[in-house]
């Protein structure tokens, strides 16, 4: 059963999913989002290559980031769409939007305004400790942190917004 063809339009700019070699080999977005409407979207600066940040994108966020050519994000914690960079002024110029093989992931390559950090702590990037591989599985594993000092003070930035990390 050959099904119909939805065509792009403002509020829809996605192609339908209609085949594998469409989606993989073809020429039109068509993005596949998960049950609670989003794809993932690993940000990466565009000069140094640094992962900054993994965020997730609704419909719209991906939309407005294609529209305005900075990023948008869905905030799982807020529950709301939001440009990153609103609050702070570390907004993120996107230089390139790639999509995966299966389009259900998403890479921005940006610059960021102001500092070049991306991470609502202060850091660079969101990324800022690693996990030491080796020790005991008896207890924690240990973090480390790779970025030796913050890019700027968040409470001096965000002021009394509220955080966005949930327990």
């Amino acid at each position: 059963m050959k099904t119909e063809r939805t065509k792009p339009t403002a509020a829809t700019p996605f192609a339908a999913r209609e085949s594998v070699e469409q989606v993989e080999e073809g020429f039109a977005l068509a993005p596949r989002f998960d049950a609670d409407g989003l794809i993932p979207c690993i940000t990466t600066d565009a000069e140094g290559g640094e992962v900054l940040m993994l965020g997730y994108m609704n419909g719209e966020a991906l939309r407005q980031t294609i529209a305005t050519g900075e990023a948008h994000y869905w905030s799982r914690s807020r529950q709301c769409l939001w440009r990153k960079g609103a609050t702070s002024g570390l907004i993120q110029r996107v230089v390139e939007l790639r999509i995966d093989d299966d389009q259900d992931a998403v890479w921005l390559r940006v610059k960021v305004a102001g500092s070049g950090a991306s991470c609502h702590v202060g850091y660079r990037s969101c990324f800022y400790r690693s996990v030491a591989l080796g020790d005991s599985a008896d207890e924690p594993a240990r973090l480390v942190f790779t970025e030796s000092r913050k890019c700027f003070d968040p409470k001096n930035v965000y002021g009394d917004a509220p955080n966005p990390t949930q327990l």
